[in-house]
């Protein structure tokens, strides 16, 4: 009778590390514990989200009345320089048409003056210019828009970069799914995102398989925001060197192996 194949132990090592690295299920599902609950409240509870104007906004402000040649005077000028654009986003310079919130957060408007908009949402700055058009313009409306709303997503996703937001209006969910999606690989229990608040930027950590996240302030992410997905314990293993290597010695262990298999049997 032939003697068994003696496999070495180091190969039976690499082989139990190897499916160690292994992710637990649980930690590649989105909202796994929602699952197992019937409690819809946090939905209902995270729906409410409308940025404030920020220093740095570029915001269009379109001014109108019942006449509209009253209205001309009120409004910028716009020029004849038309930008290039990436992917829906302004290179460089926004586009025309804007006024630029300053760091005290204030526009200067034609005829109206100074503006101060940081800290107000669209409604109530909106009620602030038709106060000072009340008398000047016969039923003036007024809209605007943040021209350079735009969000920034990197890491372990599938096409990383920058997204112009064109409705103010963006969930962390919906900015992953501009970018294609997650990797396999990603750590969705530490997704990071770095907003500025003031003068200085906040860090949060979002667990996206906790249904916790839709109750997180970032869920909504506001103009400038920057989410970058961490790979997880096993990708950041696969990237280092040691284990590369180690992958070769297993596969070139694996062919001697097969080769002496073969050779007794």
């Amino acid at each position: 009778m032939k003697s068994a194949i003696q496999i070495p132990v180091w190969i039976c090592l690499g082989m139990i590390s190897l499916l160690s690295s292994c992710g637990n299920v649980k930690d590649v599902l989105l909202f796994e514990e929602l699952k197992a609950s019937a409690d819809t409240s946090y939905v209902a509870r995270s729906r409410s989200y409308t940025p404030t104007f920020k220093p740095d906004d570029y915001v269009k402000i379109v001014i109108t009345s019942q006449n509209p040649e009253d209205a001309i005077p009120y409004n910028l000028q716009l020029g004849l320089t038309t930008m290039a654009t990436n992917n829906g986003y302004y290179n460089g310079i926004p586009s025309n048409g804007g006024y630029l919130v300053d760091s005290l957060g204030i526009v200067h408007l034609p005829i109206i003056g100074p503006l101060k908009l940081g800290g107000l949402n669209r409604m109530q700055a909106v009620d602030s210019v038709l106060k000072l058009l009340d008398g000047h313009l016969e039923n003036p409306t007024v809209q605007m828009q943040i021209q350079n709303f735009k969000v920034t997503v990197l890491g372990d996703v599938r096409a990383p970069g920058t997204f112009k937001i064109p409705n103010e209006r963006i969930t962390i969910l919906e900015a992953l799914g501009l970018c294609g999606g997650l990797n396999i690989t990603a750590n969705l229990k530490e997704v990071l995102v770095i907003r500025n608040e003031g003068n200085s930027d906040e860090t949060y950590r979002v667990d996206l398989t906790s249904s916790e996240t839709l109750l997180s302030p970032v869920y909504y992410l506001d103009q400038n925001d920057v989410v970058y997905v961490e790979p997880n314990k096993a990708r950041r293993i696969d990237s280092t060197v040691w284990f590369k290597m180690g992958h070769f010695f297993i596969s070139i262990s694996s062919v001697v192996a097969s080769l002496i298999i073969v050779a007794f049997t």
